[in-house]
């Protein structure tokens, strides 16, 4: 018989277990059967079950691999037991396809909780069929750059899905990250109109002009520039801290001439502007296998 609480009710008979994980009760209006409705009174809340005991790890690996990484992660909360199933590298290891349904999640969750509700086993090829590659490791889709600190060979694919979501947070840019990439410049609209009518980017004559940072401090562009004109140019990454280690400023200059400031995109690229020009990273994450970045976490 179970024991009762303070006001009489029932207690959960599994207090380490995901009595009222969110995975149950994240279901629409009117998708699943009246005799489904998780809203119970007290007795149908004590049937619940731990997910893990009643599938098993290898169904549940498949099942957290169809939702988002956010639910992945709340999941490695719930106890030890989730934990280790919801940090498998099965989940978090990249993959070469994602299934475009957004709501994959959502047909998981539907079928988690019918066979929970009729007491019934789940087959694994009915999780696997819901979509056969949507995985939670989308962060890397799309993205510019991908860190190079995420892609230690050996290292837990949790651990590189965190050092790359917090590496392209990144706005504190480096002289390994100005060599890394190729740089594709263009003046502003506020630039003189004798610059912006050399500039290709602006009468269309021709491909966006390009340029190169050098690991000995040199700044060089492409073969046929017609604003480079050839003179040497030399750059400088400046960052002013304050007392407690904040960022005051950081910019990067090249020669005397204005600084540029620092901003990192959405899809983690990188942007040097000022008034008169502005550098753009160019994309090189499906080129370069070992990343792009510092050796080491900068954040």
């Amino acid at each position: 018989m179970a024991e009762l609480g303070k006001h009489g009710k029932r207690k959960a008979s599994n207090e380490d277990g995901p009595s009222n994980f969110p995975l149950f009760s994240h279901m629409a209006d009117g998708e699943i059967d009246d005799d489904e409705n998780l809203g119970g009174d007290d007795t149908d809340r004590d049937t619940r079950q731990d997910p893990l005991e009643v599938f098993g790890s290898e169904i549940m690996t498949v099942m957290l691999s169809k939702v988002d990484a956010r639910s992945v992660a709340i999941a490695r909360l719930v106890c030890r037991g989730w934990h280790a199933v919801a940090s498998s590298d099965k989940i978090w290891a990249p993959k070469k396809k994602v299934c475009g349904h957004a709501k994959a999640s959502d047909v998981v969750h539907k079928l988690f909780a019918r066979a929970i509700r009729r007491n019934r086993d789940i087959e694994l090829s009915e999780i696997c069929n819901v979509c056969p590659h949507f995985q939670c490791e989308e962060l890397w889709l799309g993205k510019r750059h991908i860190a190079r600190i995420s892609k230690v060979q050996g290292l837990p694919k949790l651990a590189a899905y965190s050092l790359s979501l917090m590496d392209g947070k990144r706005t504190r840019i480096t002289r390994q990250d100005l060599c890394d990439h190729v740089w594709e410049f263009h003046f502003t609209a506020t630039a003189p109109e004798y610059w912006r009518n050399l500039d290709p980017y602006w009468s269309g004559s021709g491909p966006v002009m390009r340029r190169y940072f050098h690991p000995d401090g040199s700044v060089t562009a492409g073969p046929g520039d017609r604003v480079w004109g050839g003179h040497e140019s030399s750059y400088t990454v400046v960052t002013g801290l304050l007392a407690d280690g904040k960022i005051r400023d950081h910019y990067v200059r090249i020669n005397r001439w204005p600084k540029l400031n620092v901003q990192r995109r959405d899809d983690w690229g990188w942007e040097l502007c000022n008034h008169l020009y502005t550098y753009t990273s160019v994309a090189d994450a499906d080129d370069k296998e070992d990343g792009t970045g510092p050796f080491f976490p900068l954040f």
